[in-house]
């Protein structure tokens, strides 16, 4: 049996990539030689501000200030699990040093960037949780350097509660100002900050096209968005827990694709019956996402059985995955490409995206075929040593200079050259290409 849509979708999630493109490399041109003056025009031109753009000790205070007790007591549970995952994560790089032969030792080391930079949205909704898993992932893989940079909303600045988030996680400096303007202030330095290293989180198409723009002059976390998410439900799946999920993602953008996987037509259109209504009692600033999403992104696909959905769901690689069937098991070791996996209708997606420990920066489009989620890894270079006695290079200085000769890579060869000359001068070596 082929795979049957039963809802297909009419739009792809692709921005009109070359407009955006060029917007966004004329302002990192404009702000890279403008300095701190041209990024302060485009906050005032974009943000609507023009207050502090490194918040002061002060600022922090009264900003935590105003965030309730209840909501803090949430935020730090939130970091706490985080935390404790990333810490675990952390613990599995470890350094490692072994002898290739007698005497010739190589090693790993394990070592953080200096400087990171978080880029935590604040537009149409306050990303607390970003906040939370941006800096509490650079804070535990132990990097010097910590920016939270969040836009800021007029008359109102940086929203307390992701100043709040971003402090007790652990960062340094908290930046009020976003978009592209923002992203290029980490990145070049402006107002008296080290150069980032590298960028992380989410944003909008404009943060994600300045991000590729400058990948390779700064490290980054991933192109991401705009969200995705699939759901894979059998016939035992609760149809409205499955329509509830779908909604729940569907309200991130109006391009945010959610899927529906099933090999049980009965369920498919139960949900599909669902959705409608659960997006109509929607809040109206979430209705409008919700229902574009689902009407022009969204897809309800009907499988044969539970390979053939397992395939299906490989292919199209989700950020968010969800697993609503038998066995979670069997799914757990067949699936292989996905941002993060959610086993069971206990659990969801909207858990990972704020409080269980999991990081919910993930790869979009399809990149999860490829990569994973940010973690503390993402901070972290991976890096060799070597070092070596003169008898143990003997071996390695011979097979260096051949291998070089074979090549035509007549300089290296010579290197190791130099050194059998200087180590074993009694000796003659046959050095030559074909020798």
């Amino acid at each position: 049996m082929t795979r049957e849509y039963l809802k297909k979708a009419t739009l792809t999630a692709e921005s009109s990539a070359t407009e955006t493109h060029e917007i966004v490399q004329n302002i990192l041109n404009e702000i890279e030689q403008g300095g701190d003056e041209k990024a302060l025009e485009y906050a005032a031109k974009f943000d609507r501000y023009e207050g502090n753009v490194i918040l002061t000790e002060s600022e922090i205070e009264a900003a935590c200030a105003l965030v309730p007790e209840k909501l803090k007591a949430d935020i730090q549970f939130a970091h706490d699990n985080v935390k404790r995952f990333a810490e675990v994560q952390k613990s599995t790089l470890t350094d490692v040093e072994m002898e290739i032969e007698p005497g010739f030792i190589a090693g790993q080391r394990a070592i953080p960037v200096d400087a990171a930079g978080c880029y935590v949205p604040g537009g149409r909704y306050s990303h607390i949780a970003s906040a939370i898993m941006t800096v509490t992932t650079a804070k535990v893989a132990g990097c010097k350097h910590i920016v939270a940079c969040s836009p800021p909303r007029h008359g109102v600045g940086v929203a307390p509660a992701i100043v709040y988030a971003a402090h007790i996680c652990g960062a340094d400096k908290i930046m009020a100002m976003g978009g592209v303007q923002g992203v290029a202030s980490m990145t070049f330095g402006l107002f008296g900050l080290p150069k980032a290293n590298i960028l992380v989180g989410p944003g909008n198409q404009f943060v994600a096209e300045a991000k590729r723009i400058l990948f390779g002059r700064v490290g980054i976390d991933m192109i991401a968005g705009p969200t995705d998410s699939l759901i894979l439900a059998d016939k035992d799946a609760d149809a409205h827990i499955v329509a509830v999920d779908l909604v729940s993602q569907a309200e991130h953008g109006y391009n945010s694709p959610v899927w529906l996987v099933t090999d049980d037509r009965a369920l498919a259109e139960k949900a599909m019956e669902m959705v409608p209504d659960l997006i109509a009692d929607l809040p109206e600033v979430n209705r409008e996402n919700a229902f574009a999403a689902w009407r022009d992104y969204a897809e309800v696909i009907l499988c044969a059985d539970r390979e053939e959905m397992a395939a299906c769901s490989d292919d199209y690689a989700p950020e968010h995955l969800t697993v609503q069937a038998e066995d979670p098991d069997w799914w757990l070791e067949r699936l292989t490409c996905y941002g993060s996996l959610f086993l069971g209708e206990e659990t969801t997606v909207s858990y990972g995206d704020k409080a269980s420990g999991t990081n919910h920066v993930l790869p979009t489009s399809g990149a999860a075929g490829y990569t994973g989620g940010l973690s503390v890894h993402k901070y972290m270079k991976i890096v060799t040593w070597q070092r070596t006695t003169r008898d143990a290079s003997k071996r390695v200085a011979e097979a260096t200079a051949r291998i070089s000769r074979l090549e035509g890579m007549e300089g290296h060869a010579r290197a190791a050259d130099v050194r059998l000359a200087k180590y074993f001068p009694d000796e003659n070596f046959d050095l030559s290409a074909d020798g």
